[in-house]
């Protein structure tokens, strides 16, 4: 990539967006102690606990996600005394690196998330256009092989996303699991301490000037999203198979089924022409799926 991007001089690494989520929290904190391990030439990179509150309580938010309150209405809202504590924050944090939109906002910034899905460590992006964070990923992808890094796009056509990051010009999600949440797991940290330091090292080298050949990356995108089966009540009235409970993984395309467990006789059933049936006491589960 000999790209016409300007040099990346500012970086931000977030944790804590969500106070639950300890990997990030983790990190930052000790990157505010001692952060030599982020330091590059000629870059200030700034780690950054993102809603404090809620990491003291250990808790997802306060009044409400601090990951979807960056709109303009929100980031507009006038100041007054009931205004929720995410939405002031959400202000706090757009003045310290923003603000979003301009040419003054962070060039990149790394938010930092666990899950409790079996993920591994997946990057997360919102701009399949945005060729330095594509060229970034690809380098990042590289250097943790054969350890698998997935990409999930969640770019749409007409949503703007209001997400903690995208106050930067280059916003890039971390998204690391599984890990339960208020716990922290070390094999989990090191994947996403690995993610970040290799995403700083390519900010290093593509400052140097280093050109990139052109690139792809495989990425996943949400297609659609099955619900639970659930009676007229709107309850749900099956859960996932103990087998499959903590089994979850990336698959293929060809690979792609679904599975749940039956509430009347509690025995596995599978999707199959547009039905969840369980074919021992014929129950039907679901049969609302539109699908080709």
């Amino acid at each position: 990539m000999s790209s016409p991007c300007a040099r990346v001089r500012r970086v931000g690494l977030f944790g804590g967006t969500h106070g639950n989520e300890l990997s990030g929290v983790l990190l930052v904190r000790h990157w505010q102690q001692d952060g030599a391990e982020i330091q590059r030439a000629g870059v200030e990179v700034k780690p950054f606990l993102t809603n404090p509150r809620a990491v003291e309580r250990c808790t997802r938010y306060i009044d409400c996600d601090l990951n979807r309150v960056f709109d303009p209405q929100s980031l507009g809202r006038p100041v007054v005394e009931d205004i929720p504590y995410e939405v002031r924050r959400a202000q706090e944090i757009n003045h310290i690196f923003g603000p979003k939109g301009s040419d003054d906002a962070y060039d990149l910034i790394f938010d930092l998330h666990n899950t409790t899905s079996n993920m591994g460590g997946t990057i997360i992006l919102e701009n399949s256009r945005d060729d330095f964070t594509i060229q970034m990923v690809h380098y990042i992808k590289n250097a943790l092989a054969p350890e698998p890094c997935p990409v999930l796009l969640i770019e749409h056509p007409s949503l703007k996303y209001a997400t903690t990051r995208s106050v930067a010009k280059h916003p890039v999600g971390v998204e690391v699991g599984p890990q339960p949440q208020g716990v922290a797991r070390a094999d989990v940290l090191d994947k996403m301490r690995k993610i970040v330091k290799h995403g700083l090292d390519f900010v290093q080298l593509f400052n140097e000037g280093k050109e990139f050949p052109p690139c792809t990356i495989e990425v996943f995108k949400i297609m659609e999203k099955v619900d639970y089966p659930r009676n007229k009540n709107g309850e749900i009235i099956a859960i996932i198979h103990p087998q499959l409970q903590v089994n979850s993984r990336i698959v293929s395309f060809c690979d792609i089924f679904y599975v749940f467990l039956c509430c009347f006789c509690y025995i596995v059933v599978y999707f199959s022409n547009k039905y969840l049936k369980c074919q021992y006491c014929q129950w039907v589960l679901l049969n609302t799926l539109d699908l080709p």
